[in-house]
């Protein structure tokens, strides 16, 4: 009996900008898809993150000590 393989429902593609963060103005972007359909975007940088949803031109940015804050608080309560 052959096992079928389980349908991935998510899947990311990368675009590097640089390959050193330190430089301001750096960054790595990831567009992140479920079930083949974009769900966002999310662009890392140096200071900060900040997240596009689907088909938002606009992102809500976030340093990276409040997004430490943000998920201890989902992770942890």
């Amino acid at each position: 009996m052959q096992k079928t393989l389980p349908i991935k429902k998510h899947g990311v593609k990368a675009h590097i900008q640089i390959l050193e963060l330190t430089k301001a103005g750096s960054s790595i972007e990831f567009e992140i898809f479920a079930d083949q359909e974009k769900i966002g975007r999310i662009v890392i940088g140096q200071g900060s993150l900040t997240w596009f949803g689907k088909k938002r031109k606009t992102g809500k940015t976030v340093s990276w000590s409040r997004f430490a804050e943000i998920m201890d608080d989902i992770s942890y309560g």
